[in-house]
């Protein structure tokens, strides 16, 4: 079967059923559900698959908090995320939950292969135990110190530092999270998966992957460290329960993953389908993902499909970070916007930040989102320009040619530029650039605003009404090769358009070369109708009020918590910490790494190498000669494999590192008293 012949399977990364839709969302679902529109357009029929994460200690966590069961926060958010997307126009085959009956099936289907091929190994481990609340303490009951680079920690991941994956009994310094106690070590038998037998696999596997350059670099500079095998079992009730050990439960990253098997199973069952013409033979699976679960799907789940025989994914789409209002995401912080609560219920159309979303950047780059960019991308580009053109074209005709479509040939010039946005319609869709795409079509329009104003049509319907209705043939012909293009990003609002235009069918299911289809001279045209509203100034006011006020209520109780949590230490404390200044004699970012700088820094008479976490806020170049502080006598330790000697001091203020610097220039090595 020829690699366009295979059937295709397009997924989304789970959304976590504890807690509500963000924007930051948004990222992964919106061009996934383009990507899949386009794909139609091309005349390929793609299944779509998501649904509900439900497993983990998060959830369990929260659950406690609420005074209620998992099953219970699962089934709201599952509810929740399933009416979101629903609203928001991204249409999925199949949305499914991971607690399902199906996937607990799968889940033990698939670690018993990986066991009878000798992949899965039980070893004694030492694990975080909280005497206090008697009980073990997996992933997110804990927290502590990151051992490889020494900065706060959740039980699972370096969250605040380096992002490295921790495994159950590495973190340093442990407390439970449940009631603060200092925690201890217990030894207790889990199981692993062999992740180092996949190394050789996984170089040559990821060379070939396509998708998006930010997943498979990122994903090869790990493979090309050591890769260490995984514990993928844990000590809870809630979740899949581990074959033959009711006491465990396989790790919410197992299960979680072969959700994307056993909701196609299910779409299958209810669609006369087969599962397996996916996942056990030659086929397509593109997965859409956030930037932050990369080395989840490039590292863990083709090595777990390898070793129990499943279709490995041809393609892993990654997006860019989220920045609202030029600060980084933190709904801590205040800084996010919630789907529900702050978009739809204010009534703003789903399309609107739906073409935002799209347009703003490259789908890898990160992405800010600000109320006053919002209004000014809808007021100059979709009111001014697209549906200004569309509108034009429409009302014109209508006025002056009884509503119908006049005769004429299509001029040479439109046709070529239609060609021409098809084109790159269909490449941007091939290099999963969303932006290009919804470019290449508001190229489009705006050819059509200066064809439509440069023949001017209200001079030849006085003049040459013959003229005249050629001209309008041509942009009604624009007009509709815009409804085609854009109805993958716009979904409804290109549905207007279609109507307007009189043209049979929708625009959903009108494949991209359609555009180029000569539309009925004489066809009725529908009752034109302004398609975008302006978002005006008091509205934007509004939508900032509520996002300020939201900031400073968090900030102002994170104030009153951190005064509560301050805590006095001795002088000989302080003594102890040999800080002093230095300078940047070198600086450059560490390949696969999106948060670290690798810089080599002069203090007093030696050099120093120091990793430091300030990638997405300072340029390598703007750094040499800076004169900065740093602490000199923290342990080494290894970050993406490069040793850090010392620690770079900064400010933390909003999510963005702010460094500290002598008020004058100073000698490198003078110390800090």
């Amino acid at each position: 079967m020829a690699p366009s012949d295979l059937p295709i399977l397009v997924t989304c990364g789970l959304p976590y059923a504890n807690g509500p839709c963000h924007i930051g969302h948004l990222r992964t679902y919106v061009p996934a559900d383009i990507y899949v529109r386009g794909l139609k357009k091309l005349g390929k029929d793609p299944l779509f698959i998501c649904g509900s994460d439900s497993h983990g200690t998060p959830i369990v966590v929260n659950a406690e908090e609420r005074g209620t069961t998992p099953t219970e926060l699962v089934a709201l958010y599952h509810q929740h995320f399933d009416d979101v997307f629903g609203r928001m126009e991204v249409e999925f085959d199949y949305f499914g939950n991971t607690d399902d009956p199906s996937n607990h099936r799968r889940t033990r289907s698939l670690v018993e292969a990986l066991m009878e091929e000798g992949y899965v190994y039980p070893q004694e481990i030492q694990l975080a135990y909280c005497p206090s609340c008697d009980r073990s303490l997996p992933d997110r009951y804990v927290e502590g110190i990151c051992p490889y680079c020494g900065s706060p920690a959740r039980g699972d991941e370096c969250d605040q530092g380096c992002g490295r994956h921790l495994e159950p009994g590495e973190i340093a310094e442990p407390l439970c999270k449940v009631c603060g106690s200092k925690a201890g070590y217990r030894t207790q038998k889990h199981y692993f998966f062999q992740l180092s037998a996949f190394s050789d696999f996984l170089v040559d596997f990821l060379q070939e992957l396509g998708g998006t350059t930010n997943a498979r670099n990122y994903a090869l500079e790990w493979v090309k460290q050591e890769l260490k095998d995984w514990c993928i079992t844990r000590n809870l009730d809630w979740g899949v329960k581990f074959p033959g050990h009711d006491e465990l439960v396989v790790y919410v990253w197992v299960d979680a993953p072969i959700g994307y098997i056993s909701f196609t199973e299910e779409w299958a069952l209810r669609a006369d389908g087969d599962f397996e013409r996916y996942w056990r033979n030659p086929s397509r699976i593109v997965h859409f993902i956030g930037g932050d679960i990369v080395y989840h799907h490039c590292i863990f789940w083709p090595a777990m499909l390898k070793g129990a025989g499943y279709t490995l994914p041809s393609a892993v789409v990654a997006s860019g970070m989220l920045k609202i209002d030029n600060k980084t995401f933190s709904k801590s912080r205040g800084y996010v916007v919630w789907v529900i609560d702050d978009y739809l219920d204010k009534g703003l159309h789903p399309d609107l930040l739906r073409y935002y979303l799209a347009s703003y950047t490259s789908h890898t780059k990160e992405l800010n989102f600000s109320w006053k960019i919002f209004a000014e991308k809808v007021n100059g580009e979709l009111v001014g320009a697209l549906g200004n053109f569309v509108n034009r074209a429409v009302t014109f005709t209508a006025k002056n040619f009884d509503r119908s479509v006049p005769a004429g040939d299509l001029d040479p010039e439109v046709t070529a530029k239609i060609e021409a946005a098809i084109a790159e319609a269909k490449a941007a869709l091939e290099e999963y650039e969303f932006k290009k795409f919804a470019d290449g079509a508001m190229a489009l329009a705006d050819f059509g605003n200066v064809y439509f104003q440069s023949h001017e049509p209200w001079k030849l319907a006085k003049s040459d009404r013959v003229r005249c209705g050629a001209v309008l043939r041509n942009c009604l012909q624009i007009a509709k090769a815009l409804a085609i293009l854009f109805s993958p990003v716009m979904p409804e609002k290109m549905e207007s358009a279609w109507r307007q235009l009189g043209l049979s069918g929708t625009a959903a299911w009108a494949q991209f070369d359609d555009a180029l289809v000569p539309m009925d001279a004489g066809r009725k045209l529908g009752v034109p109708e302004h398609i975008f509203e302006k978002i005006d100034d008091s509205m934007v006011s509004d939508l900032e009020e509520i996002f300020r006020d939201r900031v400073a209520a968090l900030e102002a109780k994170k104030g009153k918590k951190g005064e509560e949590k301050m805590t006095a230490i001795k002088f000989e404390d302080f003594q102890r910490l040999d800080i002093r200044t230095a300078v940047v004699r070198e600086a450059e970012p560490i390949k696969g790494s999106e948060k670290l700088l690798r810089l080599i820094v002069e203090i007093g008479s030696e050099e120093r190498q120091i990793v430091a976490g300030i990638a997405k806020t300072h340029r390598p170049e703007d750094l040499v000669g800076r004169n900065i502080v740093v602490l000199a006598n923290l342990e080494p330790a290894k970050l993406f494999g490069v040793e850090s000697r010392g620690m770079l001091l900064a400010a933390d203020l909003e999510g963005s590192a702010v460094l500290l610097v002598p008020e004058t220039k100073t000698p490198p090595g003078t110390k800090i008293r």
